[in-house]
């Protein structure tokens, strides 16, 4: 069978591109996709990286705090009680004859060797340069002591007066 010279060129540039498209088809796209899923593989692995190192260090802080804590726990006096404590304050600041009430309260978790320890207080005829330093106080006291809620309403007529309604908690063991 003899084949003109266009005859031949034409099956040469068929050939090639028959050649071409299986090198594309069967190396350079599967390559390709393979590269590609790849890159993304180590974007993922580089975020979960990120987040491990994100929650290393948060995981870092709360064992720092527990730590903390737990020093404070045995800081705290013996026989502590968070209505002693508060009612100390009190007369400390001069407060005790504007308490109307104190109810103190405890809950028990069945999971955890420590107490929810919480006092509701009311004070009656405030002013807020009395009310100020007693919140001070018991807000950064060592005894790991925190205001929950606070609710403060104006005295009837009178200017500058006020009553508070203050929950107080604690963990105790």
């Amino acid at each position: 069978m003899k084949l003109s010279k266009r005859e031949k060129y034409a099956v040469i540039i068929a050939g090639v591109f028959v050649f071409v498209f299986i090198l594309l088809q069967l190396i350079i796209f599967p390559l390709r996709e393979k590269k590609e899923g790849l890159e993304r593989a180590v974007q993922a692995a580089s975020k979960s990286l990120e987040e491990m190192i994100l929650l290393k260090a948060e995981y870092g802080e709360f064992v720092q705090k527990a730590e903390i804590s737990k020093i404070r726990f045995a800081n705290r006096e013996p026989g502590f009680t968070l209505f002693s404590f508060l009612d100390r304050l009190a007369g400390e600041e001069g407060l005790k004859e504007n308490i109307a009430y104190i109810k103190p309260s405890k809950s028990e978790s069945k999971d955890s060797q420590y107490k929810l320890s919480q006092v509701e207080m009311k004070l009656q005829g405030l002013s807020m340069k009395q009310l100020s330093p007693y919140l001070y106080k018991v807000e950064t006291s060592k005894n790991s002591v925190f205001v929950r809620r606070l609710s403060i309403t104006k005295k009837g007529k009178e200017d500058g007066f006020i009553d508070v309604i203050l929950q107080v908690e604690t963990y105790e063991i």
